[in-house]
Order: C-alpha cells, then structure tokens, then sequence
C-alpha cells in the first residue's frame, strides 16, 4: 500500500500544478481590458485545465459537458453566479469601469477557476467523470473553494 501512496501524492501534485498555472493565466486574463474578452478567455483557460485534469485522472474529456459544467458552477445560483460577466461587463463605463474591472476581474477569474480545479480533483480522485458531475452536490465545496482562491487571487493579482 505504501507503494502506492507517492503515485498519488504525485498525481494530486500535479494536478494543483495543473489549478496554479491555470489559476495565473486566468488572472492574467482578467487584465484584458475588452469587455467579454476577458470572460471568453478565461472559460477557455478553464476548459484546458478540465482537459489536462481529465488526461491526469483518465477520465474521458467532454467540452459541451465540460462548458454546461462551467456555466452550472459559476453561474448556476451560487453568491457569485454574475460576479465574473459582471466584473467583465462593467470595463465598458468610461474610466470607473476600467478601473473597477482590472481590480476585480482578475481576482474572480483566478479565485473561480482555482474553485473550479479544486472541485474536479475531488472529483476525479473520487472516481467521477464528466456524467456523473452534479454542481448540486458540489456547492458548498466549490463556496469554500471559491473564498480560498479568492484570497490567493488577491494575494497574487498581477497589476496592470
């Protein structure tokens, strides 16, 4: 049994190395100063990170399921269903929206997709797979998540 215990330390190592470097493109992405953009490259970033996780996990990769999944936990009535589309929205007010759209976009890109990476690790080291996904059952860990990845965002935000 100790055997295999460092292949899956090894396996979870790498699939937060997979969450972190998703987690920085993402607020990087969030610095993109075009309305929407920023909000469609993040999604992106957030389905190349389900894409690599499922390969890690060997799990089969669905994108429509993948971005059904995406669109539930970040918009599917959790507290911060529109913060995302809203923070990307808002750089289209002269001045104030860009301002207010570069400190908040980046911190909600990277603290919903460290949320979104750390949900499908439990996942997937749980045994799930893109059909038997339920957002339902996953909203107080993703809530959780969400907050921890938010700090770390804050923490981490690259400036503009």
């Amino acid at each position: 049994m100790s055997e295999n215990t460092p292949a899956v330390n090894d396996k979870t190592e790498e699939a937060q190395g997979i969450v972190q470097t998703s987690m920085y493109c993402a607020l990087a992405a969030g610095i993109v100063p075009i309305p929407v953009f920023d909000f469609v490259a993040v999604t992106g970033i957030q389905l190349e990170m389900l894409r690599r996780l499922s390969n890690l996990y060997g799990v089969e990769f669905m994108q429509n399921k993948g971005k059904n999944i995406l669109g539930a936990l970040t918009g599917g009535g959790f507290s911060s269903s529109l913060s995302p589309v809203l923070a990307s929205t808002i750089k289209v007010i002269p001045i104030v929206g860009s301002a207010l759209g570069a400190v908040s976009m980046p911190v909600i890109s990277g603290a919903t997709t460290y949320a979104i990476g750390k949900v499908f690790i439990q996942h997937f080291e749980s045994g799930g797979t893109f059909l038997t996904f339920d957002p339902k059952a996953v909203r107080d860990f993703y809530a959780e998540q969400l907050k921890e990845g938010s700090a770390i965002a804050a923490k981490t935000k690259p400036t503009a």
